[in-house]
């Protein structure tokens, strides 16, 4: 979709936002999901019963939402923060989201739905039969709608995944909302099923413990899922091997797939002791392993940059100093702060400079990998070309810079200087000064009084 080999010519802003392709993205994806969203909601109004003679309705789904929303506001800002090094265009982080939350959901529902009434035993047959669709089909369905999106920016715009941060972002952003959508509906059923059903007791008690199952002690399943696809795809767009190529992805995607399907396994068929040593052996340690890997993954993202960074030092391009500021987070972060308290030009034009230093190094990156070199040299001189123009303006070292932040105490009273004689309060007499020891005559007194 978009080429970093070469740019449009400088055009005003209006004229820009209406040509460029990421506008009419946007809005082709509010139509779309949109549209996905209330298929979805008619179905599961029409046909979603909570128990045997109640429907999910509407009300139920509004109050799902609303508990729904802290879930999926904390894991996006997560990854969004999580993206630190090339963040993404607002565009493509929403493209995700609400592919996870619309479409891929959509596509799940069909699909589990028929494949629970194929698999399903009428009679007396296995009782384990019902959880069969979501052992033995969902997590392959639910894996491939949601890594589905990953795979459409990787094949259109894959100059936007730079690194594996990249793609796990993307990949738990889509699952993110995947999770949104579905705790919905999990939820709204509980709200029926406990209003309507003598049986399920204390229908507040009943969707606490729903609330807080789905969107805090497991809310990592989803995102620790689909990530796998997500460094497969990554593993395969960084390198030149067509063989990797091919078995990154379906590795990955099969990863994904058999995580979730030990998850729903242990989750349908395991009692409550067994779920808890589950939970505190199996679950929570991988949790743990993924937050490490994605730490050292951003790490040792912080040391490409550097080394790359330095190729153009030694070519003389770049100073000494890019190489340190631009590598490290702490101080990449420290910069911007500086620069708005001097003036949003400042501001922005830090934040233009970090991502242009920072599409040079990966550049620069895949040059060395043999991935792209077809006209890289003209791109990284109009880079190199375009971070020069905003040292001008843009904070492009913070080390040693202060806060220009406005000075909030009272301003001290003014204490002026003693007048200066001859004159009785200096101001044009004809008095001589008084003798050392002795005070100054005052206006309208004779000395001699």
């Amino acid at each position: 979709m978009v080429d970093p080999i070469g740019r449009p010519a400088r055009r005003l802003l209006p004229e820009r936002v209406l040509k460029s392709g990421w506008t009419w993205l946007f809005v082709g994806a509010v139509v779309v999901y949109a549209g996905a969203l209330a298929w979805l909601y008619a179905d599961v109004l029409s046909s979603m019963k909570a128990s045997a003679d109640a429907y999910v309705n509407p009300a139920a789904i509004r109050q799902a939402a609303g508990l729904a929303v802290p879930t999926v506001l904390f894991w996006t800002v997560v990854f969004i923060l999580t993206d630190r090094y090339r963040p993404q265009r607002f565009i493509v982080w929403f493209v995700t989201l609400g592919w996870g939350a619309a479409v891929a959901v959509l596509l799940a529902y069909h699909v589990n739905t028929w494949a629970a009434q194929h698999l399903g035993i009428a009679g007396a047959g296995d009782p384990a039969s019902g959880a069969r669709a979501a052992i033995f089909v969902a997590p392959f369905v639910e894996e491939a709608c949601k890594a589905t999106v990953i795979f459409l920016i990787a094949i259109f715009a894959r100059y936007r995944i730079t690194s594996k941060v990249s793609a796990i972002v993307l990949a738990g952003l889509s699952a993110a909302g995947f999770a949104f959508t579905e705790n919905i509906v999990y939820y709204a059923r509980v709200i029926v099923f406990a209003s309507t059903t003598i049986q399920a007791g204390d229908a507040d008690q009943a969707l606490a413990s729903i609330v807080m199952l789905r969107g805090v002690y497991t809310a990592f399943g989803h995102p620790l899922f689909t990530m796998m696809t997500g460094i497969g795809i990554a593993v395969a767009l960084r390198t030149h091997s067509k063989v990797v190529r091919v078995l990154a992805p379906l590795a990955g995607y099969c990863a994904a797939a058999f995580l979730h399907m030990l998850y729903n396994s242990q989750a349908s068929m395991s009692d409550g002791n067994a779920q808890l040593i589950l939970y505190f052996a199996v679950a929570l340690p991988m949790v743990l392993t993924a937050v490490v890997y994605v730490v050292r993954q951003i790490l040792a993202e912080g040391r490409r940059l550097q080394a790359r960074l330095y190729d153009y030092v030694q070519l003389g391009w770049l100073p000494t100093s890019d190489v340190q500021v631009f590598s490290k987070v702490r101080l990449r972060a420290w910069a911007p702060i500086i620069a708005i308290t001097r003036g949003w030009r400042c501001f922005l034009a830090t934040l233009a400079l970090q991502r242009t230093l920072t599409e040079l190094a990966y550049l620069r990156d895949a040059e060395v990998r043999g991935i792209d070199g077809r006209t890289a040299i003209t791109r990284e001189r109009e880079l190199v070309e375009q971070a020069n123009s905003l040292r001008t303006t843009a904070i492009s070292d913070p080390r040693g810079q202060k806060l220009n932040l406005p000075r909030w105490r009272r301003s001290k009273p003014v204490t002026y200087p003693v007048p200066n004689y001859p004159g009785p309060a200096g101001l044009g007499g004809n008095w001589p000064a008084p003798p050392p020891g002795q005070p100054p005559v005052k206006a309208g007194t004779s000395r001699r009084s």
